[in-house]
């Protein structure tokens, strides 16, 4: 994607709000359900990052607002070696963004759909890595619903990343969850249950884990289940179908997929004690795993993008507002009164006048900045109180 042309880099105050000038756009990756992702490069510490960004008018129109406000207050207080973590959000006229680590993996679906047939080993090693993930969503009270491949993307060296919380939902202790929400192939049985029966907690997340390993090493789901299936064709699926599992497969694999696939709620597989308990898993160093010293078989292609590529071409062809002329395009219009935004209906410029108002500003480099000084300050003070203490413990003695 066409960079910047500003003949000056913006250099980001310490004080100052991370804003669009900070970036450099680099090139279209992919879209989402919400939005659109390229690859950015900030300008003062030459990082690179994925930045997603979403219209503001598009989101009201559509009634995503409260989605995407329920994602960045999830993101701002998740940090794990296993997720896509979120670094900036900050807004501008038209958009709202989010900046988040880069994984240049790709994700599993484009590597399923390149035909990749991921091994036992492989697929082993993926399981392990996100139900480490799981369990930290767990301990923070969140269900994700909807791990699926496209929701899992791998770094450079091959280790596997959740993204997308945008259905994500905080459950408080000893509760359940009764609205539905999800992948149709993904979602576990609980949630077709019959209206004012649906009640379901983390264990839906364990379930897709189990459809997504299935899938990862035979190359389809363990059920013939797709978005446009009807919910009581679903429910007959699960009463009557029967998982098979090819003869090669170690009897190992297949007796943990069992426990993850169990259409009981009470028995399937649903922490990571339960996991971690599994003989299959055994010989597993889970402090490795978690620093991500276990090495992954499937490493992706090095030097290019392990994505589609028709990304690139619909931003700059097909997009009415490409990213890259932003600056121009808001430049233009301050000057440009007849494109205001009194143009716009009086409902939707309320609903966009909220959305700038509500919107969650989040900087992890400036928190991880603030929580240092705050570290620094605190053993400045410590260090002054054993020295009092000292001095008071040698008056005492004299």
């Amino acid at each position: 994607m066409g960079a910047n042309n500003s003949s000056k880099t913006p250099v980001c105050d310490e004080n100052e709000e991370v804003n669009f000038n900070h970036f450099e756009i680099l090139r279209a990756i992919g879209k989402g359900s919400f939005g659109k992702v390229c690859i950015v490069q900030k300008n003062d510490t030459k990082k690179m990052y994925a930045m997603k960004y979403m219209n503001k008018q598009k989101c009201v129109e559509r009634n995503e607002v409260r989605n995407v406000f329920k994602e960045l207050q999830i993101m701002q207080g998740l940090e794990h070696p296993f997720l896509v973590n979120l670094w900036y959000s900050f807004q501008d006229e038209e958009d709202m963004f989010m900046v988040v680590d880069l994984l240049l993996g790709g994700d599993l679906r484009y590597h399923l759909q390149q035909n990749v047939r991921f091994t036992e080993a492989s697929v082993k090693l993926y399981i392990c890595e996100l139900a480490l993930a799981l369990d930290y969503l767990q301990s923070k009270s969140i269900i994700h619903r909807d791990i699926k491949p496209d929701n899992v993307l791998l770094d450079e060296q091959g280790h596997v990343h959740i993204t997308d919380f945008n259905i994500a939902t905080l459950v408080s202790k000893g509760t359940k969850i009764t609205t539905v929400a999800g992948t149709k192939p993904y979602m576990a049985p609980e949630m077709f249950y019959p209206r004012g029966q649906i009640c379901y907690s983390f264990g839906v997340d364990w379930w897709s884990l189990g459809v997504t390993a299935y899938e990862l090493l035979r190359g389809r789901r363990p059920f013939h289940i797709h978005s446009s299936t009807a919910a009581t064709d679903i429910v007959h699926v699960f009463h009557t179908a029967t998982v098979t599992y090819p003869p090669a497969w170690s009897e190992e694999i297949v007796s943990l997929l069992h426990k993850l696939l169990d259409r009981n709620p009470e028995e399937r597989f649903s922490c990571l004690e339960h996991i971690q308990d599994f003989p299959y898993l055994s010989d597993v160093n889970w402090d490795a795993a978690l620093q991500k010293r276990l090495s992954p078989q499937f490493i992706p292609t090095k030097g290019r993008l392990n994505c589609d590529p028709t990304f690139e071409l619909e931003e700059m062809i097909l997009e009415s507002k490409p990213l890259h002329k932003k600056k121009k395009r808001l430049a233009k219009k301050v000057k440009d009164t007849g494109k205001s935004n009194t143009t716009l209906n009086g409902n939707l410029q309320k609903h966009l006048d909220s959305v700038e108002r509500d919107f969650i500003v989040f900087n992890r480099e400036k928190s991880q900045h603030d929580h240092n000084d705050n570290q620094e300050s605190l053993t400045v003070v410590q260090t002054k109180e054993e020295d009092d203490d000292g001095k008071n413990n040698n008056l005492s003695m004299l």
